[in-house]
């Protein structure tokens, strides 16, 4: 099969699924069913008090087996085994991987409580922007 046929037979197939997308009913629910995205203060801090807490957990849990782990790896490799390296390889991997994932979480915690004061900053000034206008328009 040639490039081209190839291509053609993915954008159809793509063209197919994104038919069948558009095509499922809303689901049931809050909102009537329509489609637009529904998100409240307290949703947002819950996600945000979950990141957090997954921050926590993983920043103590995550790190539960890093020194038996490297003891493991060290008494293979002293043993000639070439398990132990491949062992110690993989422990640095999960600790490289562990430290990207907790910086993930902070930054979805730190990111979510900005957009929580900001917005609520925000408000405040719409607030008394509005009030401001009221009175000014009431005084004229």
């Amino acid at each position: 099969m040639s490039f081209d046929e190839e291509w053609s037979t993915a954008r159809s197939a793509a063209a197919n699924v994104s038919t069948r997308l558009n095509s499922v009913p809303a689901a049931p629910g809050p909102g009537g069913g329509s489609a637009d995205l529904e998100l409240n203060q307290d949703h947002i801090g819950e996600v945000g008090s979950e990141a957090y807490k997954l921050h926590t957990r993983l920043s103590t849990d995550g790190k539960h087996a890093a020194a038996s782990t490297a003891e493991a790896a060290g008494a293979l490799t002293r043993e000639g085994f070439a398990s132990g390296a491949a062992l110690l390889k993989v422990n640095t991997r999960w600790e490289s991987q562990l430290k990207t994932l907790v910086a993930a979480c902070a930054n979805i915690s730190n990111g979510l409580n900005y957009s929580l004061s900001s917005h609520a900053k925000e408000e405040q000034q719409l607030h008394a922007d509005f009030t401001a206008s009221k009175i000014d328009q009431l005084l004229k």
